[in-house]
């Protein structure tokens, strides 16, 4: 307990000693923890984002008029047994154009002007458990002998298969380019931090070496000689952790607000338990800047 209060006395009287420096510390750590928070919790609102839409990614599988009640139960048997599919429903010609008509509600004359006929084909509508798989699933259907003899169009398969190929392709190559710059931002930004943190501690290595030469002939242990320099690191950590901790929370709870009543359908409620998550997870990575920055400028310059 006793070397724990001399630690910290010590990286009280560094910390005053270096202020201006260890000011810039504390405020690179505070914009790149604050950075890393506001793209963690943006990071959350796509995913809930692309969440939804995934779930209303499906298939549609244009059967042909004439197809057989066997062949159509069979077709489904083997699309409900494929991995990744979720539920199978069956979609008739009169169905079709009962939904059709539902979604026309601002526009009834359209269905008015078809005259009684039906150009709409039945259809299976597959349900995916894994939306990533879309492609493959629709794969396996396409190379399906029963398919390929029943569907709407037998001289292009591909063609009786609807599910916005090139939308959802779209969709997932913009997530994961948004996710794959996320992280090279944030390891930047760590990074950045780390090198702040390095020099901080390199400046009062160098302002203490007299005493810490002094700490060496007496027999201090390199234990010793290192404890107020990593609490320094760390409280340089902590300090710009809690502030980006409460600037994100004011974030949310004046900003977030405006934005969800201009912005309806942008689900930026996280609730409590991912918010602390995040939270947590920025003030520990603070914390491990901060000991890992002090260690490398110890290890560098200190040389124990």
């Amino acid at each position: 307990m006793s070397s724990l209060l001399y630690f910290l006395k010590e990286s009280l009287t560094g910390f005053t000693r270096n202020l201006s420096t260890a000011l810039g510390s504390i405020v690179t750590i505070f914009l790149s923890l604050l950075i890393i928070g506001i793209f963690l919790i943006g990071g959350f609102i796509v995913e809930n984002v692309v969440s939804s839409v995934e779930d209303k990614v499906s298939i549609s599988v244009w059967i042909s008029d004439d197809a057989s009640d066997s062949d159509i139960t069979t077709l489904e048997n083997y699309i409900q047994g494929l991995e990744g599919v979720e539920s199978v429903g069956f979609t008739t010609k009169d169905q079709a154009l009962e939904n059709f008509r539902n979604s026309m509600t601002s526009n009834p004359e359209i269905v008015d002007q078809l005259d009684g006929q039906n150009p709409l084909p039945a259809s299976i509508e597959v349900e995916l458990a894994d939306p990533q798989m879309v492609e493959t699933i629709a794969g396996q259907i396409r190379d399906n002998a029963t398919f390929q003899k029943i569907c709407d169009n037998p001289a292009d398969p591909a063609d009786s298969l609807k599910y916005g190929q090139k939308s959802v392709q779209r969709l997932f190559d913009l997530t994961n380019y948004i996710r794959y710059i996320g992280i090279a931002l944030i390891a930047l930004l760590i990074f950045i931090a780390m090198v702040f943190i390095n020099n901080t501690i390199r400046l009062a290595i160098l302002a203490r070496r007299k005493e810490i030469a002094i700490m060496r002939l007496v027999g201090a242990s390199n234990g010793f000689i290192r404890g107020p320099f990593l609490m320094e690191g760390a409280l340089h950590a902590i300090i710009g952790s809690l502030l980006a901790v409460g600037s994100l929370e004011l974030l949310r709870s004046i900003v977030f607000p405006k934005i969800s009543t201009a912005l309806v359908w942008l689900p930026l409620d996280l609730g409590t338990s991912t918010t602390f998550l995040i939270y947590a997870a920025l003030v520990v990575a603070g914390l491990l800047i901060g000991l890992i920055g002090s260690a490398l400028a110890m290890r560098r310059y200190l040389k124990v």
